[in-house]
């Protein structure tokens, strides 16, 4: 579908920027608030699938019903020939995955203030009834200074209400298995625990440089995701903070009801490991 140059309602289609597994791509402009915004349409061959247009349709909702500094905002969601699309903000920067490509492990400051971002912004989400479902660094980004983080891509997340409550059947995987939470692994109905496990394999690869978990076939690594705690972080970075590695172990745990309950729980775990390193330095 070649829709440069057209227009979707008042916005105009400039240029495609990127592709993703389900979708293109597209720079777009609003010229009533002179706004640049990121147009995000179902690739063809997806159409044809209501599974897949239905889940991208239901990434614009999610998405759509948050609000936060910290989760990227979308503006509109529509269809274009049959086409679902999302009208969203146009991110700049890189994702923590370019990041990690290239400095492998990042500094403590900086773990510290990533890791409190996205706890702030998965503890509003689920305080929302959206659980993200796919939390790995393709879908964080990261502003140019490298001070502020967006988490994307709310593409599997699954919206709750009363009236309906979606559970993924079992042995029905959604995501990106290498941060797979246990539960989800297992095709189990996952919750906003499971997103903070995957916090925690992202925490130990910005701390370590290594994967969490790591295999050359899917069957070992949902073996390892379920059965086998990671080398320990300070066998492989003996200088990362030992309140920092307990965040992480406890982020780590196979059993949800062992980990950290909520991003509040997380957020306020991050603040006083903080506070403690920024009192040794001064003491130092």
């Amino acid at each position: 579908m070649e829709i440069e140059g057209q227009k979707i309602g008042r916005y105009h289609i400039q240029e495609h920027i990127g592709e993703g597994g389900m979708a293109q791509v597209y720079r777009a402009f609003d010229p009533e608030i002179n706004r640049t915004v990121a147009l995000k349409i179902l690739k063809e061959e997806h159409c044809e699938d209501d599974e897949r247009k239905s889940r991208f349709i239901k990434e614009g909702k999610a998405a759509g019903a948050l609000t936060h500094p910290n989760i990227v905002t979308v503006y509109d969601v529509g269809q274009l020939d049959g086409a679902p699309y999302i009208m969203m903000e146009l991110l700049e920067g890189q994702t923590l995955g370019d990041i990690l490509e290239q400095d492998h492990k990042l500094d403590t400051d900086d773990v510290l203030s990533i890791a409190m971002q996205l706890a702030s912004a998965l503890d509003y989400a689920h305080g929302k009834g959206v659980v993200h479902r796919d939390m790995k660094p393709e879908n964080i980004v990261l502003s140019p200074d490298n001070q502020s983080v967006k988490v994307a891509d709310f593409g599997i997340a699954r919206i709750e209400s009363k009236s309906e409550k979606e559970n993924t059947q079992v042995g029905m995987m959604l995501g990106t298995p290498r941060y797979m939470s246990p539960e989800q692994a297992g095709g189990k109905a996952v919750d906003g625990r499971s997103d903070l496990f995957a916090v925690g394999v992202i925490l130990y690869e910005m701390i370590t440089g290594k994967k969490a978990f790591d295999a050359d076939s899917m069957h070992t690594l949902i073996m390892q995701i379920v059965q086998k705690d990671p080398l320990p972080i300070r066998q492989i970075n003996s200088e990362a903070p030992v309140g920092l590695q307990k965040i992480v172990n406890k982020l780590l745990q196979k059993k949800p009801e062992k980990r950290f309950q909520t991003g509040r729980e997380l957020l306020e775990a991050l603040e006083r490991e903080r506070t403690v390193l920024r009192e040794e330095e001064e003491e130092s």
